[in-house]
């Protein structure tokens, strides 16, 4: 059934609203007034970013640094990551001694995007230089064996892995026996013992004091090359007619990682996007540019154009095509090349949006025969199948994640063995979790970060890992559940949901993890109505006392209890959270509503 406004002023929810649509409590985000406005005169902008910023609990001290983060003041030493000076000097050694290098990266847009920024630079000094990226059908995630001694037989001397090889215990063993060193460039979970490597360099190492366990793998590239780029200097290299490369060139390239990779936009991070996306709207990468040209992007590209247009088809190439087309795509200088890579792999996104459509439909019949369509009994969502494209399972796994509000793992099985992906919730810590998992015996191998995780498993300990993963969560979801709200940042009235508004808003962007997109609420509007769009959206019209109107999208809410309560709530009244965007189409800008949640306003 629907849901109302229920008023409860103990529990004080925002405009009355304890159980939305979403059954969830609307709560205003906390902020300090007279901290707010402190910011807002010391930076000279208007309230609303001054309470933005102070409701990210930045202080007054702090805020013209995130305002305007700029590398100098946010980027941190490269050596304050464990064995980074390390795994320079061994590169550097490699560039005098004219040693073939290979970069062996995973085949996400991290992967891609890391790639590339290390063999850019390494090219551009005169390093011997090659990539290798695995196929995830038939080599799966991280360093194998045979891909390793493939290269050492190839004459490689150095191999660099890059966003993998934290846990690859075995390939990195038989890699040292055959005369191959290894640097590991990661940022996933580690284990106490550490691989046989030259270098472990990964802030999420347990003995890695930097503080900097937030950079996607690629801003742990970035650091490599700030270091050796900085040894190379110190020892004369680019003296004789050589030129220094500029390192700022690679942002736009350590950008697109770290926003599609979900890491926090805090910190350095937030300086890689900000700078970075300065020069992507220059257009110096050929292959971002084909990307932004095929996926229509006509504006300077922001955060969401990165995470959900040109990451995705980046991705596409490793989880239902050619693994390597997203790092060869990123390191083409060839318009001409760039943009038939580009095509190649739009097409391959198209392919995985109809196989995700499939997979995910038979992960939903099976979820909710046995925990029933709100899932809401259970801890973790757990769906298995035979023939799952493993490309796709990761993003099946987040749309149940989101549907439920619960942590999900999904797993493809190929006979006896499967590959799973799992998505987390807020509180809860997945990644631990399958470390854990594998120390135990019930996984053939896992690992992952606290948000999300990868596996492979044999059919027979599904069960009994099941039960694990049930019990070893349960704590921290009904933690997480028990501090389930919307969070709010401001009530404005439709009339005052302007553009001008949102490019005040869009000072205090990048957004992304850690720093959230500004969610409103436009109260007391009138449905005028709601059209079914595409497969499962929804574009509805909402009209305020005075007259003004606004256009408000809800995506794959269609066929949700939202979506139902919109369907059939024309000439009722509601309350309406959301995100502000600015629509630019026809040349008169226009703002209109992303909805992610409404509430009516009385009796159903």
């Amino acid at each position: 059934m629907a849901s109302t406004v229920e008023q409860d002023m103990a529990a004080d929810p925002l405009l009355g609203v304890r159980r939305s649509a979403l059954g969830q409590m609307w709560e205003q985000r906390s902020f300090v007034n007279r901290e707010a406005e402190a910011i807002a005169d010391r930076l000279g902008v208007p309230p609303i970013v001054g309470q933005l910023i102070s409701a990210r609990g930045i202080s007054i001290e702090d805020a013209s640094t995130f305002y305007n983060p700029s590398l100098k003041e946010c980027m941190p030493d490269p050596s304050s990551l464990l064995d980074m000076e390390k795994g320079a000097r061994r590169i550097v050694r490699a560039l005098e001694q004219s040693e073939e290098i290979a970069i062996f990266g995973d085949y996400d847009v991290d992967g891609a995007t890391s790639s590339a920024v290390l063999y850019r630079f390494l090219t551009t000094i005169g390093a011997k230089v090659r990539i290798y990226i695995p196929d995830r059908m038939t080599e799966g995630y991280g360093p194998n064996t045979n891909a390793l001694l493939g290269l050492r037989k190839a004459g490689v001397d150095v191999v660099i892995t890059v966003d993998c090889g934290i846990l690859s215990y075995d390939p990195l063993r038989a890699a040292k026996d055959a005369g191959l060193e290894v640097i590991i460039v990661d940022h996933h979970k580690a284990e106490a013992d550490l691989p046989e490597a030259v270098a472990a360099i990964n802030p999420n190492r347990l003995d890695d004091e930097s503080g900097q366990g937030q950079l996607a793998a690629v801003g742990v590239a970035f650091l490599l090359v700030v270091e050796i780029n900085r040894l190379l200097r110190d020892a004369g290299y680019y003296s004789e007619g050589r030129r220094a490369p500029d390192l700022r060139l690679l942002l736009d390239l350590v950008a697109l990682g770290t926003v599609a990779d979900v890491v926090p936009l805090t910190g350095a991070n937030r300086a890689f996007v900000k700078q970075g996306l300065k020069i992507m709207a220059q257009r110096r990468n050929a292959g971002i540019t084909a990307l932004a040209d095929v996926g229509r992007v006509s504006e300077a590209p922001n955060a969401y154009h990165a995470g959900f247009v040109l990451g995705p088809r980046v991705n596409a190439g490793g989880r239902v095509g050619e693994s390597h087309l997203g790092a060869k795509l990123l390191t083409s200088d060839s318009p001409a090349e760039a943009v038939q890579i580009a095509e190649r792999l739009d097409k391959y996104n198209e392919e995985r949006r109809h196989i995700e459509a499939e997979v995910l439909e038979a992960a939903l019949t099976q979820v909710e025969e046995s925990v029933g369509i709100t899932g809401s009994s259970d801890t973790v969502v757990i769906a298995a199948g035979d023939g799952w494209h493993a490309g796709v399972i990761g993003i099946v796994a987040s749309r149940l994640k989101d549907k439920y509000g619960l942590p999900t793992l999904v797993i493809g099985f190929e006979g006896d063995e499967g590959k799973g992906s799992a998505r987390s919730i807020s509180g809860v810590d997945l990644g631990a979790a399958v470390i854990e998992a594998v120390q135990q015996g019930l996984l053939i191998k896992g690992g992952g970060h606290a948000m999300a995780a990868g596996l492979s498993i044999a059919k027979g300990q599904l069960d009994e890992f099941s039960e694990f993963l049930r019990d070893h969560l349960r704590k921290q979801v009904e933690l997480a559940k028990q501090n389930r709200s919307l969070k709010i940042d401001g009530v404005i009235a439709l009339s005052g949901a302007t553009p001008d508004l949102i490019d005040q808003i869009e000072q205090v962007g990048p957004f992304g993890a850690g720093n959230p997109g500004p969610r409103f609420v436009i109260p007391e509007v009138d449905l005028i109505k709601a059209d079914r769009v595409g497969q499962n959206h929804l574009r509805c019209i909402f009209k305020s006392r005075d007259g003004k109107s606004i256009k408000a999208m809800a995506f794959r809410m269609a066929d949700e209890p939202m979506g139902e309560m919109l369907q059939t709530g024309t000439g009722r009244r509601f309350h309406i959270a959301g995100k502000l965007k600015k629509d630019t189409w026809g040349g008169t800008p226009k703002a209109e509503f992303m909805l992610d949640d409404v509430a009516i306003i009385g009796p159903v």
